[in-house]
């Protein structure tokens, strides 16, 4: 999504359009934290055909996290906002490191959290970063902004007649082996009776929409 249309690196508009609409939920005083991915960088050094190893590709996606949490930090603060990068890897001399106290301090002044860094293990994805981050917040909701409209009972790129779910349980994600985020970010989500809802977050509008509680995409819930 960072990536704008290309998917790949960093798009202006895209990052100014994202901050903006962050903004506008964080201003009406919810306390926000935002987990970010790197894909759109990896995808740019897959496609150079370079040769690595799975534990250094996932090492190399940690770091592109952190890069895009400095770009979406910047282009919030360009419009006002206070926000702070928080990493799971340290990188003492450009983020602060993540930890259990320090992240409710920001939120509580005000600030929106941006996560990077995943879990900080690999083979973890960042769908298992975000669910843990929404836990450890005690967040009302995990919004998973995606590519799609929401969760479909097929692949909506092949089958034309797929029909997206409104709502779902976990179960039935689970049980129908639904592609809404992997099982295990999925588990903990459902362990701890977290709610998700699944959107298009490239649709302009859609972010902040899901943000004050908009009827957009699919919820997952009990």
């Amino acid at each position: 999504m960072l990536g704008g249309e290309r998917g790949i690196g960093l798009d202006a508009d895209e990052l100014d359009r994202v901050a903006s609409e962050l903004t506008s939920v964080a201003s009406a005083g919810m306390k926000t934290g935002v987990v970010v991915g790197g894909g759109n960088h990896f995808r740019g050094a897959r496609n150079s055909a370079i040769s690595v190893s799975t534990l250094r590709a996932h090492q190399m996606g940690m770091l592109f996290t952190i890069a895009n949490a400095i770009a979406l930090e910047q282009a919030l603060q360009s419009l006002g906002t206070a926000a702070v990068v928080q990493s799971s890897v340290a990188v003492p001399s450009i983020v602060e490191l993540f930890d259990g106290v320090s992240f409710t301090q920001h939120l509580d002044n005000g600030a929106i959290v941006v996560f990077a860094g995943g879990t900080g293990c690999t083979h973890f994805t960042t769908d298992t970063a975000a669910s843990l981050r929404a836990i450890e917040m005690k967040a009302d909701i995990l919004l998973k902004a995606t590519d799609v409209e929401g969760v479909y009972d097929s692949d909506p790129a092949i089958n034309s007649e797929a029909r997206m779910y409104e709502s779902l349980s976990f179960d039935q994600v689970l049980a129908d082996n639904l592609t809404v985020m992997d099982a295990a970010s999925i588990a903990l989500c459902r362990e701890h009776q977290m709610p998700i809802r699944v959107f298009n977050g490239s649709i302009p509008g859609n972010i902040s929409k899901a943000g004050f509680g908009g009827d957009v995409g699919t919820l997952v819930h009990f």
